[in-house]
């Protein structure tokens, strides 16, 4: 059995063996004695024990015991060096040279080097690089909707700040030992002797250039508001107080229109059905709320510069900054959430044949019966109230799907065989894989063949329990050489690269609902009724 006693470093309590205190208290009168005549005696010792207590709770946490050894003490005095280790040569040469105790550098803010913050210094000291680089790039991205000023002030508020010598050498990669501590010493007490002996130096012609200097400028600033800069100020203000509060007004009205119409079913179409329905209004609040709370700061600052009274106090001010944070947390955090749900993408495809027509002759139209699915079928009830009717679908106004935008597109193309086909390819993005295939599959699109007539409905339809994630349908028609195609003015939107209205002026007929075109080899052409106009066939890619 050994016996314990107790111990206080700092104010870290530790259960020592006697003859393990008896080893470290002579190495800490050492080091005092060492150290006396220091300028920061005080501190440097101070700065030395919190280390001893920080290795020394380690080694009880790691090991998994209450009381510290012999052993344990003779292991943190080996890492730390003694007092003797400064009296060879080669430790005096090492300790002159410039990177002695480069190590694993921890990141803090320096408080000693900044002009806001010391969050660019940290960073510089952490990186091993010069800190203006990282305020230059903080300045150029807060033209990017603010986003190197949002950036800076979580840095500001995550970093801890260096407060002790420990922190300071930890931030520059120093070692926290003996050695460091004293070099570290010596490198700030050298870095005060030159600034004061620059500053005796330079201090008196520099005083009074900036005495002149500041004279001059205040003197001419102060002509200039006592005359027209106070009136331009005024105006200025006054612009910015109005352009703000009509913002504001907008938002205001915009906000409570959106909530009001969410109840007809607003949260059903894009860009609202991206994101779980019961999440929308929750996530609106938010953005509003982040782009009103900058307004609001802006018009109490403007009043209170305009009318000279006072502003927000430091409590309103904090309780508004937080909720801008945390508002700006949740839509940083819901933006990521959805753009996961688009990070990849997966398609599918499949052939319908077409039935050939006598005078190879096509109509193509849009579908003029409009599709419900079943939800919808069952909310208008559809079997009770329109039980034998057909509901049209020929609103020229709703040609714009904002379920799901532009999510059908049409190319013609010429078939190497005399069947006329349409391939549908559908694609999609989800989460992974597998989603976005199942996103693709759930989706429906309505084309139907009468006669010679081809139908096309106007949007690719999606259950209302899916979220949008990029639903789209890609529809090739391909017919064979020197077949007719008359295609509807509606469809002007869906055909890539083919310009009806431009057909139809060609042959005279501004007014006419549809334009004819002819399938060549070399792609569909114009048909152009020489009885009207020679002019030359425009080519169709």
């Amino acid at each position: 059995m050994n016996k314990t006693i107790i111990i206080n470093i700092n104010g870290f309590v530790f259960h020592i063996e006697e003859d393990a205190y008896e080893i470290l208290k002579n190495y800490m009168t050492d080091v005092k004695r060492h150290f006396l005549n220091s300028a920061d005696s005080l501190e440097i010792t101070t700065d030395i024990e919190n280390r001893l207590a920080e290795m020394f709770t380690d080694i009880l946490a790691h090991e998994n015991k209450q009381v510290i050894v012999e052993q344990d003490v003779t292991a943190v005095i080996e890492q730390m060096g003694s007092v003797e280790d400064f009296d060879y040569p080669e430790d005096d040469q090492l300790a002159n040279d410039p990177y002695p105790f480069s190590g694993t550098r921890t990141l803090f803010r320096d408080g000693e080097d900044h002009l806001i913050g010391g969050v660019c210094a940290g960073l510089a000291n952490y990186f091993g690089t010069q800190a203006v680089w990282f305020r230059l790039a903080f300045v150029i991205t807060t033209f990017f909707a603010g986003v190197g000023a949002m950036l800076y002030i979580i840095l500001w508020i995550v970093i801890p700040k260096a407060v002790t010598r420990a922190d300071r050498m930890a931030m520059k990669g120093q070692k926290l030992n003996l050695q460091g501590f004293k070099k570290n010493l010596e490198d700030e007490v050298s870095s005060v002797r030159d600034r004061l002996s620059d500053f005796g130096h330079e201090a008196k012609p520099l005083v009074y250039k900036a005495r002149d200097f500041a004279g001059d400028f205040f003197h001419h600033l102060g002509v200039f508001f006592r005359g027209a800069g106070s009136v331009l100020a005024k105006l200025l203000g006054a612009i910015v107080l109005l352009t703000c509060f009509a913002v504001l007004i907008a938002l205001i009205v915009t906000i409570i229109g959106f909530l009001a119409y969410g109840k007809m079913g607003l949260y059903h179409i894009f860009p609202f059905n991206m994101l779980e329905y019961e999440l929308n209004t929750f996530v609106l609040v938010a953005a509003f709320l982040l782009l009103a709370i900058p307004l609001f700061a802006i018009i109490m600052i403007t009043i209170s510069a305009l009318f000279k009274t006072n502003g927000l106090n430091r409590t309103s001010g904090s309780t508004i900054l937080v909720i801008w944070l945390v508002t700006l947390g949740i839509v940083i955090y819901y933006s990521a959430k959805v753009s996961a749900g688009f990070r990849h993408g997966a398609s599918f495809s499949q052939v319908i044949n077409l039935k050939p027509t006598p005078n190879n002759t096509y109509c193509l139209k849009l579908n003029d019966v409009k599709y419900l699915s079943q939800e919808d079928s069952i909310k208008f009830k559809i079997k009770d109230r329109f039980n034998g009717k057909v509901i049209l679908n020929d609103d020229d106004n709703n040609d714009d799907n904002f379920d799901s935008p532009g999510n059908v597109t049409i190319t013609i193309e010429k078939s190497d065989v005399n069947q006329p086909v349409l391939v549908e390819s559908y694609s999609a993005r989800g989460v992974d894989y597998g989603d976005a295939l199942l996103n693709a599959q759930n989706t429906t699109y309505q084309f139907s063949q009468q006669d010679s007539v081809l139908k096309f409905n106007r949007h690719l339809e999606k259950p209302l329990n899916r979220l949008w994630r990029n639903q789209e349908i890609h529809l090739t028609l391909k017919v064979p050489a020197n077949a007719k195609l008359v295609i509807d003015k509606h469809l002007q939107n869906y055909i890539e690269n083919l310009n009806i209205y431009e057909c139809a002026e060609i042959n005279k007929q501004r007014n006419a609902q549809s334009a004819a075109f002819i399938m060549t080899n070399d792609g569909l052409q114009c048909k152009v009724d020489t009885l009207v106009t020679s002019a030359t066939t425009p080519a169709v890619k």
